[in-house]
């Protein structure tokens, strides 16, 4: 096992993105190579830079790291609100998606403390 994978946020990220791929299935397709794919995306790479910042050497590289996790959770959020005013996402998948968003900014944040930055 990978230290990333013992970390409770990276777990959570990937369980957001499963969450993400699940609801993303049922946009039209014409939107396959554009809000699908983007907020596919975007969740990925919050459990990737987690993963990848895990690695570093530096608690500052990590803490790096971190924050572009949290950039890419809060395209996510944005995302959501646009396919929710789109009629792409319902009430209660969009409230699933904000409070997953709001319990791995409280994470991270904790995460960010711990490393000292």
């Amino acid at each position: 096992m990978f230290n990333f994978e013992k970390l409770d946020v990276w777990n959570e990220a990937i369980a957001s993105a499963d969450l993400i791929y699940s609801i993303s299935r049922s946009f039209p397709d014409d939107e396959r190579f554009g809000l699908t794919m983007q907020m596919r995306r975007a969740a990925v790479s919050i459990s990737s830079n987690l993963a990848e910042g895990s690695s570093t050497v530096s608690r500052a590289d990590f803490a790096r790291f971190v924050e572009i996790a949290t950039a890419s959770l809060l395209e996510v959020v944005s995302q959501t609100i646009i396919g929710k005013r789109q009629g792409f996402i319902s009430e209660s998948n969009y409230a699933a998606v904000y409070a997953a968003a709001v319990k791995q900014s409280k994470m991270r944040s904790g995460l960010r403390k711990s490393l000292g930055t």
